[in-house]
């Protein structure tokens, strides 16, 4: 029972730093966006596929800027733009 008891205490320790570690960033306004679409990542998370801004600014959430002037919102760098001309700027 002490086992357990112990098993219990340290994930209620750890779990609030792991799911602060793993916060998602902030999404981007869709009404800002021209693109709409999103993608499933390696880690099995759904988010935003590169898009330009209605007014040219960085969006909430960019991580990066390809070369074709959308904002990607890719959260490894790998594979980042890959299908806009690469990254012409990182963000983070």
């Amino acid at each position: 029972m002490k086992i357990l008891a112990k098993i219990i205490l340290s994930v209620a320790l750890v779990a609030p730093l792991v799911v602060h570690a793993d916060a998602p960033p902030s999404s981007p306004s869709e009404s800002q966006l021209v693109e709409h679409s999103t993608y499933i990542n390696i880690d099995g998370v759904r988010v935003h596929s590169p898009a330009h801004t209605k007014n040219g600014e960085q969006p909430a959430g960019a991580s990066a800027q390809c070369r074709d002037g959308s904002y990607s919102f890719s959260r490894h760098h790998q594979g980042t733009c890959s299908r806009h001309g690469g990254v012409s700027r990182w963000l983070d």
